[in-house]
């Protein structure tokens, strides 16, 4: 008689992120790297993809694990932890943040929110399956270039508390705007960059300079290099 082979209890995961194809991608790739011999074994309960439908989806699934995109309608991803906490969610349940956004202020400030780990979208479907059974034992997982950004958070390299307070000033699209612009774009790429009109643009920018007690391009771009907001 044949021993039988010892069945593994998969992960469960919540998938949150508000781009519909990515998110059916992401299932998708979980769905065969998870179910691949050797590999952790992943099965996907629910998606969302607003801060709304994600709370809903963490209180009524309590998934081990939450893959939750940093930037949302609704709040972000910071917003989605603090409302599952007090939603009824798995005190079990842990997050990681799967992000476009390589910028400081996202990493820390998704970390300080609750999240486990934080990895950006490059990553391949063996890694993020990887990190998901990681985070899911209570490892913290981090791109290896974002590592930095925490090692030099805790260190006191960067003034975390002076980061936070001054981008709480801004909202979600004057950051939008702040950071293009640190970056080098013209009034008119960024307009193209977030479909807004350019008299938009210079109305968030000028919001900005306003609330950061800047008086230039070039000064928010040195305000934004010395805080690694780039």
């Amino acid at each position: 008689m044949s021993e039988q082979a010892p069945t593994t209890t998969p992960v469960t995961v919540v998938v949150v992120d508000d781009h519909a194809m990515f998110r059916r991608g992401v299932i998708a790739e979980l769905g065969a790297v998870g179910g691949a011999a050797g590999a952790e074994a992943v099965r996907v309960l629910g998606e969302a993809a607003d801060v709304d439908e994600a709370v809903a989806a963490v209180a009524a699934y309590r998934p081990d694990v939450v893959l939750l995109d940093v930037h949302l309608p609704g709040g972000g991803g910071v917003e989605v932890m603090r409302r599952a906490t007090t939603a009824g969610s798995s005190p079990g349940t842990r997050y990681l943040a799967l992000s476009v956004s390589d910028a400081a202020e996202d990493v820390i400030g998704t970390i300080r929110g609750g999240a486990r780990g934080y990895v950006t979208k490059t990553i391949t479907g063996p890694e993020l399956v990887s990190a998901i059974g990681r985070v899911a034992e209570g490892d913290a997982v981090f791109s290896p270039r974002l590592a930095g950004f925490v090692l030099d958070a805790f260190s006191g390299s960067i003034e975390v508390a002076a980061v936070d307070e001054d981008l709480d000033r801004l909202t979600e699209r004057e950051r939008e705007v702040m950071r293009l612009i640190a970056r080098g774009y013209a009034y008119k790429e960024v307009a193209k960059e977030l479909f807004i009109s350019i008299k938009t643009v210079e109305t968030h920018m000028s919001s900005v300079l306003r609330k950061l007690q800047l008086s230039s391009r070039h000064e928010l771009t040195r305000w934004a290099s010395d805080r690694r907001l780039l």
